[in-house]
């Protein structure tokens, strides 16, 4: 099966090479040239433009920034791809988007599936990020194949729209457990503790998080560098609370944690890594998290 992949930053390139190496044939495209470098070098195929992508392949995937990239890269997309053929959305998207996307690719005789990810970059590039497809049976099971060479487990959790809910879901946790580690790690600095031991006690402790054993180790780098940053998280907890909203459940952590993103986009810019809500409370305090042996980047 011959796949396009539209979208080569830190997320789709990853995928991207992942499929490469299970032997699927990629034709690849992004506004920078120099991203689908090592993807070229893997053997892909590069296209200068979205539209060849589309005309040359079976199956097209995009990852992108916004639903608004979406919808422009759609539009050039949806005329050039072979009727019954599956278009892939990896970006994480409102349930409102994927569905209004859906019916435009129905149109043109496309068919949709949502693919949010979650588990971090670092996971996606060996390949075991998990993967939450969302869409019918028959289509998912198309592609399954490849959703289990870019990730080492896939849920199929339902009709479009689904996966955008549990997408936001997951990272909405993430971003509270980001704040609770932010503070436990204070806590143990201002109490005197060696931060390092103290982050090795809670991995091992019953108050243990995922978030806790990648970004709070970024933290303690001071690198910070997760490969998101605070606008995509602004973006996602505004997903979060709008669900809040509909379905009548009230948010009280996820709009406190709203909150301290938007204080941090002012300190440090929509640009800045999202672990970096840390930084406030340094900054607050004049303390640093800083402890030696701690990666820069995750591997």
């Amino acid at each position: 099966m011959h796949y396009g992949y539209i979208g080569l930053g830190n997320l789709g390139a990853a995928c991207a090479g992942c499929l490469l190496k299970a032997g699927f044939k990629v034709t690849v495209t992004d506004l920078k040239k120099e991203l689908a470098e090592p993807l070229i070098a893997a053997g892909a195929t590069w296209s200068d433009s979205a539209e060849e992508v589309a005309a040359s392949v079976d199956h097209v995937i995009t990852c992108l920034p916004s639903p608004a990239v979406t919808e422009k890269v759609l539009a050039q997309i949806l005329p050039k791809m072979k009727k019954g053929a599956t278009w892939i959305e990896m970006s994480t998207l409102g349930r409102d988007d994927v569905l209004a996307f859906a019916k435009v690719a129905e149109a043109h005789g496309i068919h949709m599936l949502e693919l949010p990810v979650t588990g971090g970059v670092h996971l996606a590039y060996r390949g075991e990020i998990t993967m939450l497809p969302g869409g019918d049976k028959e289509t998912v099971d198309l592609h399954w194949k490849a959703f289990e060479a870019m990730g080492n487990r896939v849920f199929h959790m339902g009709p479009l729209g689904s996966s955008s809910i549990i997408k936001v879901i997951t990272n909405m946790l993430a971003f509270i457990h980001l704040k609770a580690c932010g503070e436990a790690l204070m806590l143990a600095k201002r109490g005197g503790l060696d931060l390092g031991q103290a982050w090795h006690a809670i991995a091992a402790s019953s108050g243990n998080s995922f978030v806790h054993e990648t970004e709070g180790a970024l933290i303690l780098n001071g690198s910070y560098d997760i490969a998101f940053n605070i606008d995509l998280a602004l973006k996602d907890l505004g997903f979060a609370l709008n669900f809040g909203k509909e379905f009548g459940v009230p948010l009280e952590l996820a709009s406190m944690t709203n909150q301290t993103y938007v204080a941090a986009k002012a300190a440090y810019g929509g640009d800045a890594q999202s672990p970096m809500i840390a930084k406030l409370l340094e900054d607050q305090l004049g303390t640093d998290l800083r402890a030696p042996g701690f990666p820069a980047r995750l591997e």
